[in-house]
């Protein structure tokens, strides 16, 4: 097998009897990248977890690690690991034990052990007295850090992350995810991270996988994702999004109340086609008339919504359709609720998709 991937998955299925959890998926990761897989409860990214530690194993097809088929190999045996939801540390042993925990398995000396165990606490930014730290002593951030320790003691070549982070509060969620960037960044390792946080997905990822229903709904960067979302549940599940089914007409795309400028951009979707007009709310504009939109939208002003530093505002058509507008505090609308308002947006802001 010739290939520049680390990881590759070929035609990947996974089965519990009846139910298929996984419908012939093919992956490649590459070295060094940090690849997030993203989906709602059942999608499948747990199982797929699953099946690359090997936890579980391949109803059909086969997982390789640069030329090497390790889809039945066992777990202990593959040169990666895991690091879970709940951590898995040992609470009666010091953070020194717990770290050295995998050398000791593979018989490697105290000295040398306990000097691997320090250079990591040094790499993960903890005192070096913390060696001898009761785990029940430390923070959950500390404790965090101490099983990213433990998974890079004995120099895997990827590291898998189970939702490591679900269960910390806000702030210290939000400070963990720099913290691995950084550390992926410091390390050079290849990072594989399953997670149902969009945010935490765009945060630290070079690539993200969108999964849905046991398939690869999307894989790209996150800009591509967000900008260019390849169908309605993806476009969806990339956050805020205002989706408004049109036909080409013309030449133009049309519908859903929408005005067109006839000096738009003209469309390549054939004559009489549809398809959706996506723009994100933070493109969509309050007009007074006179700003030469491309796009326009007349509605009502229901309400807004203060979220920090940028204000929404849900406006309603004259087809009941809910229209989204996100602006900066400081550029708060002066329409009040109930008020009548134009919006609109331009064509270079806008992404077409046409599901099959």
């Amino acid at each position: 097998m010739n290939s520049d991937a680390l990881l590759r998955l070929e035609n990947v299925v996974k089965k519990f009897g009846r139910f298929t959890a996984l419908h012939g998926v093919d992956l490649e990761i590459h070295e060094g990248e940090f690849f997030t897989i993203v989906g709602p409860s059942g999608s499948g990214k747990s199982t797929m977890i699953r099946l690359l530690v090997g936890m579980d194993e391949v109803s059909d097809g086969a997982i390789w690690l640069r030329d090497k088929r390790i889809d039945e190999t066992p777990a202990h045996e593959r040169p990666t690991c895991m690091v879970f939801q709940s951590l898995a540390l040992f609470p009666h042993m010091s953070v020194g034990q717990n770290i050295e925990f995998p050398l000791k398995l593979r018989r490697i000396t105290p000295g040398k052990r306990k000097a691997r165990a320090l250079e990591l606490l040094d790499l993960l930014r903890l005192p070096r007295d913390y060696y001898f730290k009761r785990i029940s002593q430390c923070s959950g951030g500390e404790q965090q850090r101490v099983a990213l320790a433990r998974a890079l003691a004995f120099e895997p070549e990827i590291l898998f992350f189970d939702e490591p982070l679900s269960a910390l509060d806000y702030r210290l969620r939000k400070t963990l995810e720099k913290e691995l960037k950084d550390l992926h960044h410091r390390t050079g390792k290849t990072f594989v991270y399953i997670t149902h946080s969009l945010e935490e997905a765009m945060v630290m990822s070079d690539r993200i996988a969108i999964m849905k229903d046991g398939r690869f709904e999307q894989i790209a960067v996150a800009d591509e994702i967000y900008s260019q979302p390849v169908s309605r549940f993806v476009a969806e599940f990339m956050g805020e999004v205002n989706l408004f089914e049109v036909t080409s007409t013309g030449g133009l795309l049309s519908g859903s109340g929408l005005e067109v400028d006839p000096d738009v951009a003209r469309t390549d979707l054939p004559e009489g086609e549809k398809g959706l007009l996506m723009v994100r709310p933070e493109y969509v504009r309050f007009g007074d008339g006179t700003d030469g939109f491309e796009y326009t939208i007349s509605g009502r002003l229901l309400e807004e919504y203060a979220l920090g530093s940028r204000i929404q505002y849900e406006v309603e058509t004259a087809g009941g359709r809910i229209v989204t507008v996100e602006k900066l505090r400081e550029d708060r609308a002066t329409s009040e609720s109930g008020s009548d308002v134009t919006l609109g947006f331009d064509a270079a802001n806008t992404h077409l998709i046409v599901e099959n």
